[in-house]
């Protein structure tokens, strides 16, 4: 659907993307994450043809392309910072959006409906936008995002604003989305929501290439694939835990409880021993690295990398 092919874009001194190549295919939740100044908006926003990359090459299947440059009416935008006409009522407000990618009128006033209905707004689609809190008006630019139909949507930060309750109905909505076809590129920082959901995940940081695949494949190619959950009654010795082959590292949840990363090709049975000899252990269990676990380890492995 869409491929990246060494792309960078360089903002005076600033680097913002640096030769990144990745792919999204069709059909699928593609997460795109990184820190704050990673190059994720920049990123988006050569998508959407909003900026051209300074070198590199940006391409879509040959589906999206009209002449010599993508076809708009299929491409669909929830962008991070809104820009809602706050004075206009919210079906008018849909039906134009709609009419800008082609759509009739008669049509996205019905499918708008629609739409308002199953998020609970139908009873104030004469409404106008400023009336509604936050996280209503969220609601209706995400649904001006995807009311055309498009067949790529780039939604940044579209969880921004909403309760648990919300968030997991807009991850129904996404999914759903998927299942009839649609392509998703997903910036966002719940990591929770993003790990359910997403197909396959890149991680950059400074416009470069962390880690990518799904999320089974980074959890083996990071070295904290796995961990174990260690309860300790009394002191722990650390430095047995930093003699430990197959240990790569560990932290202290709380004065009891300690989490064990696992790196790779380690024997279990030489690092139960090496727990064992650490202290006294009161329980202990397994369990697999999170998407927000993995998302720091490997910021801070780039990081220490782009300072040798």
């Amino acid at each position: 659907m869409l491929s990246f092919f060494n792309v960078t874009k360089q903002y005076s001194k600033v680097t913002a993307v640096d030769r990144l190549s990745f792919s999204i295919q069709k059909g699928e939740i593609f997460a795109l994450l990184g820190p704050n100044g990673a190059g994720k908006t920049t990123s988006v926003r050569m998508i959407m043809q909003i900026i051209e990359p300074d070198s590199g090459e940006i391409r879509f299947d040959t589906a999206m392309v009209a002449g010599k440059s993508v076809d708009r009416r299929r491409l669909g935008y929830l962008p991070e910072e809104r820009g809602l006409y706050q004075e206009t009522p919210i079906i008018k407000t849909l039906v134009y959006l709609a009419a800008l990618r082609g759509k009739d009128a008669v049509w996205s006033r019905k499918q708008a409906i629609s739409w308002l209905e199953r998020f609970g707004l139908k009873e104030r689609m004469n409404d106008k936008v400023s009336a509604l809190s936050k996280g209503n008006q969220q609601k209706v630019q995400f649904i001006s995002s995807i009311l055309h139909e498009p067949d790529f949507v780039v939604l940044d930060e579209p969880f921004s604003g909403f309760d648990p309750i919300n968030q997991e109905f807009i991850s129904d909505c996404i999914r759903e989305l998927r299942d009839s076809g649609m392509t998703i590129l997903l910036s966002a920082h719940q990591m929770q929501l993003v790990e359910r959901i997403a197909d396959r995940i890149l991680l950059i940081n400074d416009g470069r290439e962390l880690v990518s695949g799904t999320l089974e494949a980074i959890r083996q190619k990071t070295i904290s694939g796995q961990k174990i959950v260690v309860k300790y009654n009394g002191d722990v010795n650390h430095e047995q835990l930093d003699e430990t082959p197959g240990i790569s590292g560990y932290k202290m949840i709380d004065e009891a409880e300690w989490e064990i990363y696992l790196g790779e090709g380690f024997v279990l049975n030489g690092i139960l021993n090496g727990l064992a000899l650490a202290g006294k252990i009161t329980d202990l269990k397994t369990a697999e690295t999170t998407l927000h676990e993995i998302f720091i380890q490997s910021f801070k492995n780039g990081r220490n990398n782009n300072e040798k």
